[in-house]
Formats: C-alpha cells, structure tokens, sequence
C-alpha cells in the first residue's frame, strides 16, 4: 500500500512518501527560501575561464552559478562559435563563407562559445551545495506527467523500466506523431498503456511552457526568474502518482483544493485518491514520519535480521559499511552472510533516495565466498535501484576487495544539509578535543604569555567548568609551578558560557 502524504502550514511544506508504512521518500520545501532547481533564469556571464571550460553566470543569487561546457548543448555552441568566428572574419576582410567550415573542425572552447556581459537562457540542474554556487546547464528539461521534454536536444529515449519491445515501437511512434521537429525528449515509465490522446496532451502542455520561456526571455531584465517548477506537493503527485498509490492525503484544506483540480486536469481517474487529514494528531505523528526521519539522520541503520548499515557521507563520495550484527542465522557462516547481505542490498537503495545521497558511492558488503551468491546479491542491488529510484544509478559488480561501486545522479540537497548544520564545536569533523588536550592548550598558552608579559602580578583565566574542574585538580601542581617560575598570581575562573575548547587570558 503506497500512500503520498502532504504537511503543509505557513512555514514548511513535507511530503512523504510511504510504502506498506515504511518511509521511502521525503521532500521539503521552506516558504522562505526559493527553490532553484529546475527553474530558468535569464543569466548574465560574469566570467569565462578556457582552463577549466567553466563560465560563471549571475542568476541574481549570493553566488553565481556555474556553466561547464560540457552542459552546453551541441547548437548553441556551434551557433556561437560560427557567429563569432564570422566576425572575426568580417573584421579581417575574408570571405564569410570560410567561418562555418573552420569552426565545425575546430575543438569546443568555451571562450568561443559565451563571452563576459553576454545574456543566455540558463537552467539550474543543481542547488548550490557548500560553497558552490548553482550549477547551470543549456540542456533544457521540463518533465511532465508522462514525458520529459529536451526541447533543445533531438535525441528520443524510452525510460529502461519498460522493457516491453512492442510497447517502447508504439510509445516512440506516438511521440514522433506529435512532437515539433527539433525536440525530443525521454518518455516515462508512467506513459505504458497511455493512450495517444493522454500523450498528445502532456506533449502539448510541455512545448507550449517552452515557447512562453522563450518568449518571456527576450522581454525580462538581466538575472530574472522566467519560470520555475510547480509546488513541491504538485511536483511529487506528478512524478509519483500511479495506479500503486492508495491514497494522496494532506492536512490543508487549501492544498487539498489544489491537489484536486491539478489531479484532475493530468489524472482525472485518479482525483478520488485526494483526502483531508482532520485528526487531532498531527498527520507526520499518526503515520510515524517524524520518528523516521529522526532515524534517516544516524549514521547506525538497524537491519531486521540483527545486522546493521553504518553510512558516512562526505563532499565527494559517500560510504556505507554492512555488518552481521547479531545475525547468527539457521545454518552456516555463509548463510547468515548472504541473508544480511541481500537485506542489506534492499536497505542501501532505500536509504540512498530517503538521504537524497548521490555522487559517487562505495558500499562493504561481508565477504562471500560463494560467486554465486556475489552475482545474486549485485543483481538484486540493481534490480532494486531500477525498479524503485527514480534517478538514475550505475552499478559495478563486486570489486578484487569485495566493495560494490556505484553511481546515483545527484539532486538537491542531501537530507542532513536540508535538516541539520555544522556543529560550531567540532567544525564539522564529528570529533572534539580531549579535556587533557584542551587543559595541555590552556597550559601552553598560559605559558607563552607569561613568557611575554614577564613581570606582570595577576593573571585570570576563565575557562568553562569541566575545564576548570580538571585544571584544579589534575593539573593543579603545574599552574604551582607557573606561578613560582614567573612569580605572579594565576586565578582559574568558570564561565558557563564557554564551550569545551574556549577560554581566555587576561591581564589584572
């Protein structure tokens, strides 16, 4: 049983995602903050660097975003370079055929293809994460309920999920039917068993939302938002409504409104599914969303067989390490391995798009023997992933050291940079100082600068108090000796207000 569930009040909006009441997917959306991913913009290049193919582009953010040649479409770097290159001919005096030959030989610069002060309509294909700024891209997209449309890419694909060769015939004749030359597109797994009236009709939605980008783009001012995404609640029940889902429920009577006509207008025969939440209970608490994504938060994830996954994330890569845990199982070494394996396997998928984890990823299973149950356990890992992510992944079988390397596309921010910040102790690393350490710091410090104030009488230290009870008991004989050595008076002072690695040292 599939149910979508909506939050929404006057500050956030979530949507969960649950299957048989396990949580598979969660969404957030502040109404205070600006979603950028997906949205169009008319950018404005501030800079072009040829080293790194890269021009940065000011979409009216704190920092701009980025524009890799690599995400610039094939027609519009041959359209640029051709113009350029005719004017440098023009300037020359040569002839103005010449241009068009020379530049399809030439390798793509990007210095040829965008220059400083330059306008051009970009789409953001990442949120700025970190330090980085957003990263852009040429390459249109605009998804819709059963086709993805590349307006500016001719290229037409069939979602892997279909594997029906009749099916996959007759959806791309009905594509090619009724889509404008020049564009194309990827169609969805929700298009099978679609009529062509239902195709047609996203189709058309689709490219008339593009020719209104590019009409509002000759009119609107430098780094102007020309279009973004539906809400977050519209944009999940249209990527994730299908006959699976029981019931689309939310809390507000508003959204429910909303949901009913939108659903109405892509889904008609789905519109029934929409509820109004009116319990006391809060909606997430009633179906134990919050709790789970407390759980979504640890780095510890319980297995039902007793194992566990322990998942480390960092800027370029993520890790997830598989343990038996109490797992014995019924017969052997080998079973008890192979049975926390293949649960594992189907953890790991839904734990990679409940965190929104992407990127690069290295997952240590246990070691099999057995080089059957090492092809199984791969196939079941991608069999999952295909069947149940909606991104993109690229799987590697098992490796000489028993790691499993993967890929998934990554968008947006992960779940703990969406919900959680740095911790201002420990900077980020996980791990702060020891009391030693810290008092070994104090003490050092203390020294260095009696060594440099020599003759001073008073010295106060206020430190907080599980530094200042340490001090003052196991270090107490080396404040003595300072005090002798340097002939002043140390004074040891708590403060509460200080965290573990703070103190300071002033003059009396």
């Amino acid at each position: 049983m599939k149910n979508i569930l909506i939050n929404d009040n006057l500050w956030q909006t979530r949507v969960a995602i649950t299957q048989d009441g396990v949580l598979q997917n969660i969404y957030f959306a502040t109404h205070n903050q600006e979603s950028l991913e997906r949205s169009f913009f008319k950018g404005m290049v501030t800079k072009v660097l040829p080293g790194i193919q890269t021009a940065f582009v000011n979409i009216g953010q704190e920092r701009a975003g980025f524009l890799h040649i690599s995400e610039i479409d094939r027609e519009l770097a041959i359209e640029n370079m051709n113009k350029r290159a005719q004017v440098e001919y023009d300037e020359q005096g040569a002839k103005q055929e010449e241009p068009k030959q020379k530049t399809l030989r030439q390798k793509p610069n990007i210095a040829k293809i965008v220059k400083e002060g330059d306008p051009i309509l970009i789409q953001v294909s990442k949120e700025p994460v970190y330090e980085k700024g957003a990263k852009l891209t040429t390459c249109f997209t605009l998804p819709g309920r059963f086709f993805v449309l590349t307006p500016n890419i001719p290229r037409l694909g069939v979602s892997k999920k279909i594997e029906d060769r009749d099916e996959r015939h007759r959806l791309k004749d009905i594509v090619r039917n009724n889509l404008p030359e020049g564009m194309g597109g990827i169609i969805r797994t929700t298009s099978v068993g679609r009529t062509e009236q239902e195709l047609a009709k996203d189709l058309r939605f689709l490219v008339e939302t593009w020719q209104t980008i590019q009409k509002n783009f000759n009119s609107a001012e430098p780094e102007a938002k020309i279009h973004e995404d539906f809400p977050l609640s519209l944009q999940v029940v249209r990527d994730h409504l299908d006959d699976d889902v029981e019931a689309v429920i939310t809390d507000s009577k508003e959204n429910q409104k909303e949901l009913y006509k939108f659903i109405k207008t892509i889904a008609p025969e789905h519109s029934m599914k929409v509820k109004l939440y009116t319990e006391a209970v809060p909606l997430f608490k009633e179906y134990n969303i919050d709790s789970q994504i407390k759980l979504a938060l640890d780095k510890k994830v319980p297995l039902k067989s007793g194992g566990s996954l322990i998942i480390e994330t960092t800027e370029a890569m993520a890790v997830v390490d598989v343990n038996t845990g109490k797992f014995t199982g019924k017969s052997n070494l080998e079973d008890t391995i192979f049975k926390t394996n293949m649960e594992a396997a189907q953890e790991v998928a839904r734990q990679l798009r409940l965190r929104n984890i992407g990127g690069l990823i290295v997952i240590d299973f246990i070691d099999m023997a057995s080089s059957g149950n090492r092809s199984k356990l791969f196939n079941t890992l991608e069999k999952t992933l295909r069947e149940k992510d909606k991104f993109q992944s690229v799987v590697l079988k098992v490796s000489e050291f028993g790691l499993v390397q993967m890929t998934r596309k990554r968008s947006g921010k992960t779940l703990t940079q969406q919900l959680m910040q740095t911790c201002p102790c420990c900077k980020g690393i996980g791990h702060i100082s020891s009391i030693q350490t810290n008092s070994y710091t104090v003490l050092r410090t203390l020294q260095e600068e009696l060594q440099r104030i020599n003759g001073q009488k008073e010295i106060t230290i206020n430190v907080n108090t599980e530094l200042f009870e340490y001090l003052s008991s196991i270090e107490y004989n080396a404040l003595l000796a300072l005090e002798k050595e340097y002939k002043v008076k140390i004074t040891l002072m708590t403060d509460q207000n200080m965290g573990p690695t703070q103190y300071k040292i002033s003059k009396n």
